[in-house]
């Protein structure tokens, strides 16, 4: 069973996650209010994923994110956001987070990103993809273009192909079906263009192809 330990300092939506989470069989054994307890109860629990809050007080969410991926063997971490400010979420995709959901996201999208992070494979959603893009194209100067670029070029064609629709929020069964391979496929060409371009999850990578200049939109 997944384990999830949630840090929202929002009572209410603390609650309503929680609801969503153990309706899907998801365990969620505690959650915590800031990011100073999302640290303890992370390193007394071992969740296998956590959902981080962004703005909190005391400790925000992406201080939080940093630390709580400097313990061994870290869980994997979704930004939980309104989307509201670009730099925010750039600086939680910047952190390490694995994925970004919307706090207004519906049931069926935030048990799926769990069960996507938890299995390894991260979660970037449409929403979440579109505002990195529009983040780093506004940002990504020509020096920056050129060391995104160089990055990927060991990429072979399918590895492209794969990493564009990663940049475009699909999941790993979407990306199968669009390819007619297996999810075992497409996860060891992740895995392979991860090492490649050296970033460090799904969401970085996504930030990487479009600081190249590549075409994403669909």
């Amino acid at each position: 069973m997944i384990r999830v330990a949630i840090i929202d300092d929002d009572a209410l939506t603390l609650q309503l996650l929680k609801r969503i989470l153990e309706s899907a069989g998801i365990e969620v054994p505690a959650v915590a209010r800031d990011g100073d307890e999302a640290v303890a109860l992370v390193r007394s629990m071992r969740p296998d994923v956590v959902l981080m809050d962004l703005r909190m007080e005391r400790m925000d969410g992406i201080e939080a994110t940093k630390r709580v991926l400097e313990l061994d063997n870290p869980p994997g971490i979704i930004a939980l956001t309104s989307f509201d400010t670009e730099a925010a979420i750039m600086d939680a995709m910047t952190a390490g987070a694995d994925g970004l959901l919307a706090k207004t996201s519906g049931p069926e999208e935030i048990i799926e990103a769990v069960r996507q992070v938890a299995a390894g494979n991260g979660a970037l959603s449409p929403r979440a993809a579109r505002v990195v893009i529009e983040s780093v194209r506004n940002s990504a100067g020509t020096r920056h273009q050129r060391e995104a670029a160089a990055r990927l070029q060991e990429l072979s064609e399918r590895e492209r192909q794969i990493a564009v629709a990663v940049a475009q929020g699909k999941t790993n069964a979407e990306i199968a079906r669009e390819f007619f391979v297996s999810e075992t496929t497409v996860k060891s060409h992740l895995v392979t263009i991860l090492a490649k371009s050296e970033a460090g999850n799904r969401v970085q990578l996504a930030a990487l192809i479009v600081a190249a200049g590549w075409r994403v939109r669909e």
